[in-house]
């Protein structure tokens, strides 16, 4: 039992001195690799401790990957790397570049001391939820894209209350998880406000929203937006060889979308922020350039992924907008 130690009227909660003891026994070496730890029930018995103190300090161990336990034979080190105090578990719907720029910009804000795996669904239900049950208890963190998917809240319920962050996308039955989020309905509704003069020169709005993954909120701004200020507007699912009309202005979330519209304008002989209008969403380098410049809608994404490093790191909960923004350039 040399390698735990507690000490009484210390100051430190029992569990985090067995944390400390282990720790220290790995650092001088006198416990390696696959070594097994006393028992909960020994550790217990040695310094009249509750199983649930004990439970905690080794759960604690075995999310930071340190032990692991095989059932029915007890606690064995998996990992001597004990600079590691936290292991993140980061959800991500699909990998673009605005989901690389959050990923970049949280790895490096999180510091050397935490070790994130990243994971992705693609927008499919059951990959989600096997993942999250494969790894629940397996981290310290869990940050997770819920996007618009059905039973996500439930699915996320099952995980440690405390350790839950949400990304890009809340809803409802998330509300009570902290989260760095996007207000779609209300950025869209904002952005449009602002190019209002802009618009007002054009006859009809046309927003191209195929639905799957794109957050509903995009289109209920939208909607709002053309009621508010009575603008002609129509909502379609695919644009494909759509006949563009002089006047129209498309609303574009995707950028597969984008490449045809601008492909059928050239066809048509239309000339972009004359004869029709373009608003993307999401900023992108190339969207600086192409036809001398696309009107967007954007958030922050790397301002995104360094507020969450900074959420987890601190341990506050909070609820945050991220910022979004129009981008006023020459297709509007």
């Amino acid at each position: 039992m040399n390698i735990i130690s507690i000490q009484n009227n210390l100051g430190i909660p029992k569990y985090k001195q067995i944390i400390a003891s282990i720790e220290s026994s790995i650092n001088k070496k006198y416990l390696k690799k696959g070594d097994r730890l006393p028992s909960v029930n020994k550790v217990c018995l040695a310094f009249s401790l509750s199983r649930d103190t004990v439970l905690q300090a080794y759960d604690e161990l075995k999310k930071r990957g340190i032990i692991y336990a095989i059932p029915g034979k007890g606690y064995y080190i998996k990992s001597v790397e004990i600079t590691i105090k936290e292991r993140v578990f980061l959800l991500f719907d699909e990998l673009n570049n605005f989901k690389e720029d959050i990923y970049i910009s949280f790895l490096r804000n999180i510091g050397e001391e935490v070790q994130v795996d990243i994971f992705f669904y693609y927008f499919n239900t059951k990959v989600f939820k096997k993942l999250i049950n494969d790894n629940n208890g397996a981290y310290t963190k869990y940050i997770i894209m819920p996007t618009d998917l059905a039973d996500a809240a439930s699915c996320i319920n099952t995980l440690p209350v405390n350790e839950v962050y949400i990304l890009d996308q809340t809803s409802e039955a998330l509300k009570a998880y902290p989260s760095v989020c996007q207000n779609f309905p209300k950025d869209i509704y904002d952005a449009l406000v602002k190019g209002k003069p802009k618009l007002d020169k054009y006859s009809k709005l046309i927003m191209i929203f195929p639905g799957f993954r794109e957050p509903l909120g995009m289109k209920i701004g939208f909607l709002n937006f053309c009621n508010d200020f009575s603008f002609d507007n129509e909502v379609i699912t695919e644009f494909r060889e759509r006949e563009i009309k002089v006047g129209e202005v498309y609303i574009i979330p995707n950028d597969r979308d984008l490449v045809r519209v601008i492909e059928k304008a050239k066809r048509q002989d239309l000339k972009l922020g004359q004869d029709f209008g373009i608003i993307s969403y999401n900023e992108t380098p190339l969207k600086k350039v192409v036809e001398n410049g696309i009107t967007t809608i954007s958030t922050n994404f790397e301002e995104m992924g360094k507020i969450m490093a900074k959420m987890v790191l601190s341990g506050k909960k909070q609820n945050i907008e991220n910022k979004s923004s129009l981008i006023m350039r020459n297709s509007l």
